[in-house]
């Protein structure tokens, strides 16, 4: 039997996966594989929906879902539309992760310190033009 919700809420112990719909999916999964150094877990073409699923792990168990979709319209990146805005990435090293990036031509925006945090971060673009943030952990970092 699972335990009940928390009081006030439904109990929720950590995020289980992000979905990520894209245009070209071999340069998509090039892009998280290779240049972010995602694990792949599995990968399916599903005929019926002429779409790939590829399941990548994220360190702390999370995992992303990588899809393809026959004709997809382009994301509304600028100006910011509502809905998810981007998704996060913690490193190790800020700075080894921005030479990792750089040798492999991704660009990242100047870096910046969180002024709630002290945290140091940036942002890059994934090839669909998806903001993922890169944050570096510091020492009084909650999670795990």
């Amino acid at each position: 039997m699972s335990a009940p919700p928390t009081a006030g809420g439904i109990g929720v112990v950590g995020v289980h996966h992000v979905a990520v719909i894209a245009s070209d999916y071999n340069r998509s999964r090039h892009f998280y594989t290779q240049v972010l150094g995602l694990a792949v877990l599995n990968e399916h073409y599903r005929e019926e929906r002429q779409s790939w699923k590829l399941d990548l792990a994220v360190p702390g168990g999370t995992q992303l879902e990588l899809f393809s979709f026959p004709q997809t319209p382009p994301r509304i990146t600028l100006p910011e539309a509502c809905g998810l805005r981007h998704w996060a990435l913690r490193v190790a090293s800020l700075d080894g992760t921005l030479r990792w990036l750089q040798a492999h031509a991704v660009e990242a925006e100047p870096v910046r310190v969180d002024p709630f945090t002290g945290a140091r971060f940036t942002f890059i673009r994934d090839p669909d033009d998806l903001p993922i943030e890169l944050v570096e952990s510091v020492p009084a970092d909650p999670l795990p």
